[in-house]
């Protein structure tokens, strides 16, 4: 949370410092996605090992863009998404399970809200590509642990995010949009497993209920929607 603040003061101090010395468009732009989320994950799960594996997801998303200069803006992007989870390959035989198994780890909502500067190439007036990159943090909420395990916990975590895209005009006031991203997101899993601690090993209880995961999500957005501007 506190890389979160300082970024976000970071860019309230910067906006008016560009605004004074850059050709303002005093323009907003409004756009409405549909937006594929294919997460590129892998990880490092201890004790079961194994792999693991997330569901992709297809959901409604809202970007709100402020041109601070011409061919310059800043973008909010906001959407929600839910996604399945299991491990995948996992050695369970210290509980007397399979030595390679699927666990099915439930399910969980993430919150991205991300913020990106972006640069629109002045290729014409129809068409107007344009290039991103900036912060993106991650809130996990609303997680279901599933039929398997006693309790699982996502670490909320700050990541890298890219950008690029084009908008195509129908009219002076609205434009087809593409858009595509990618999020550099990883973060920190503890699963509680104490469970499926076998009766004739009591000792293994402790283990199981910290079983770490480093997760690397790291998600390709792929977007197409309508926008309008506002001036």
């Amino acid at each position: 949370m506190k890389t979160l603040r300082l970024f976000i003061l970071a860019l309230l101090l910067t906006i008016p410092v560009m605004k004074s010395i850059a050709q303002e468009k005093n323009e907003w732009d409004i756009r409405v996605r549909a937006v594929g989320v294919v997460p590129q994950e892998s990880a490092t799960i201890g004790v079961i090992g194994g792999g693991i594996s997330l569901s992709n997801s297809l959901i409604p998303e809202v970007d709100f863009t402020y041109f601070i200069a011409k061919n310059f803006s800043a973008e909010l992007i906001l959407g929600t998404t839910k996604h399945n989870v299991s491990t995948t390959g996992s050695n369970l035989t210290p509980i007397g399970g399979p030595a390679s198994a699927d666990v099915k780890l439930g399910s969980v909502w993430l919150l991205p809200p991300t913020l990106d500067f972006q640069y629109h190439f002045p290729v014409s007036k129809v068409i107007k590509p344009y290039l991103g990159a900036g912060a993106n943090y991650t809130i996990f909420y609303s997680a279901n642990k599933g039929p398997v395990v006693n309790g699982i916990d996502y670490k909320n975590k700050f990541a890298f995010a890219s950008q690029a895209g084009v908008d195509v005009d129908i009219t002076k006031k609205m434009f087809v949009n593409i858009d595509l991203k990618k999020i550099f997101l990883k973060t920190n899993v503890k699963v509680d497993a104490s469970n499926l601690t076998p009766a004739n090993n009591p000792g293994l209880a402790s283990t199981l209920a910290n079983i770490p995961a480093d997760v690397k999500i790291n998600p390709w957005l792929i977007g197409v929607g309508i926008g309008w501007r506002l001036r």
